[in-house]
């Protein structure tokens, strides 16, 4: 029912192939689970760190940061070549401190000071839709998957299994409005708004 009335109102995502891309990230944490755990207890500031790339292609590859404040949402984001993020993944981690891409230098400090490490690969399906007025960005993202505690990031042979019974995610974003055309669109009858964390769902077996 989403696809079809969203379809209707809204363009496929031109990034898109077939009208979907398949996501691989790597979270990072430390020893004590500090990411997970601000997530689950629900702490009004927190942050995570992820490395991202779409569609097994690792000519384009995304450090990102995402930020929330009393339920607002920020993300920042650099780029990486597959080698610093190999590096990343096997401790190298000297290289950063001279990125000068702060976001990298950031991610340093807090891999010296908090100790956060690469964590766990995520790996899901996303179909996005897009509607130019509000810039207004619907998501479905489904086939929730967990690395376990794998890190091998960037090689296509790392298994990853279901994470649990996740469900489908609808998220819808956009920046100053949301025109009513897309919320009449998204609203479907016995569902309501949720907190969802892929990383969280991710973890359920260590």
């Amino acid at each position: 029912m989403l696809r079809q009335r969203l379809s209707a109102v809204a363009k496929p995502d031109s990034h898109a192939k077939n009208g979907k891309y398949e996501i691989r990230s790597l979270y990072f944490d430390n020893a004590d689970d500090k990411a997970l755990r601000e997530k689950i207890d629900g702490v009004n500031i927190r942050e995570k760190f992820r490395i991202r790339y779409y569609n097994s292609d690792v000519s384009f590859i995304r450090l990102e940061k995402k930020s929330k404040v009393s339920g607002l949402c920020l993300k920042e984001s650099a780029g990486l070549t597959k080698e610093q993020v190999q590096a990343i993944v096997e401790g190298d981690y000297g290289w950063m401190m001279k990125s000068n891409i702060p976001l990298i230098e950031e991610l340093y400090t807090k891999i010296m000071k908090q100790g956060l490490r690469p964590k766990t690969i995520v790996d899901y399906i996303r179909e996005p839709f897009v509607f130019g007025p509000g810039n207004v960005r619907v998501t479905l993202d489904y086939n929730i998957r967990t690395g376990l505690l794998c890190t091998d990031f960037l090689s296509p042979a790392s298994i990853t299994v279901p994470a649990g019974s996740t469900p489908i995610i609808l998220e819808v974003k956009w920046d100053e409005f949301l025109p009513d055309i897309i919320r009449d669109a998204v609203c479907l009858d016995g569902r309501r708004v949720s907190a969802f964390s892929k990383y969280a769902a991710c973890r359920i077996y260590g």
